[in-house]
């Protein structure tokens, strides 16, 4: 008996190349990726030690081991780098602060929890800094694209914070009188005053009375509302 050749399907080279050519697609799409996220993590770096302003293509092409023209083409402008590092920023803060917070009690152990993260993320950026902080000093008064990102990331971390305490005031553990916005500018304060005494000054201990002065600032809306202060000049 004869053996018969099985037929052939005239479609299958034709799918057989697709099928290559997805797969090289693929690839060339993960390398894509693995490429920008490591001039992403090169320019990260770049701009923790010297500012969004101190970001160089030609830098992070050294550093990457790319030509400057392929840096340049992974973002198309150094305004699109700088909103992407901000961008990867707030990820990885609210990765190591926001995230991990809420996953604490409603109320103040929350709002605790999100203070004491934010502190612990300022303690380990002494050696390089706050992109939020720095990239405020660089663009306060430079209105465009890279200061409206910053501002609202810098919005959405206040406004986890202004949600937080208004959470402790539903639960009972602040006072319903409780100056919402208030208590947020103190405590955001706090922070602003650590990074300036830790980091710039190099002043020790500053965490702790960071830590002491969000203690105080609890405590404070804890309590009943103090006395009235004496109008200046009164006589005591």
């Amino acid at each position: 008996m004869s053996a018969h050749p099985l037929p052939v399907d005239p479609e299958a080279p034709a799918a057989r190349k697709r099928t290559a050519a997805a797969s090289n697609a693929v690839r060339s799409l993960h390398k894509g990726q693995q490429t920008r996220a490591a001039i992403l993590e090169a320019a990260l770096s770049q701009a923790s030690h010297m500012g969004l302003e101190g970001l160089s293509i030609g830098a992070l092409a050294e550093v990457t081991g790319m030509s400057k023209s392929g840096v340049f083409a992974h973002f198309g402008s150094r305004e699109e780098l700088q909103i992407a590092v901000i961008r990867e920023y707030h990820t990885r803060f609210e990765d190591e602060v926001f995230f991990p917070a809420v996953r604490e009690q409603r109320g103040l152990p929350r709002l605790r929890a999100l203070f004491d993260r934010w502190v612990k993320r300022v303690s380990v950026e002494l050696d390089s800094g706050c992109i939020y902080i720095s990239g405020a000093v660089e663009f306060d008064d430079r209105p465009g694209p890279v200061r409206d990102a910053l501002a609202s990331m810098v919005r959405d971390w206040q406004s986890a914070l202004e949600r937080a305490i208004r959470l402790s005031i539903e639960a009972g553990h602040l006072r319903a009188d409780t100056d919402t916005l208030q208590m947020l500018f103190e405590v955001h304060g706090l922070i602003l005053a650590l990074h300036h005494d830790a980091r710039f000054l190099r002043i020790p201990g500053a965490v702790d009375r960071a830590r002491k002065g969000f203690d105080r600032i609890v405590q404070f809306y804890l309590q009943a509302e103090p006395a009235a202060p004496l109008a200046r000049g009164t006589a005591r």
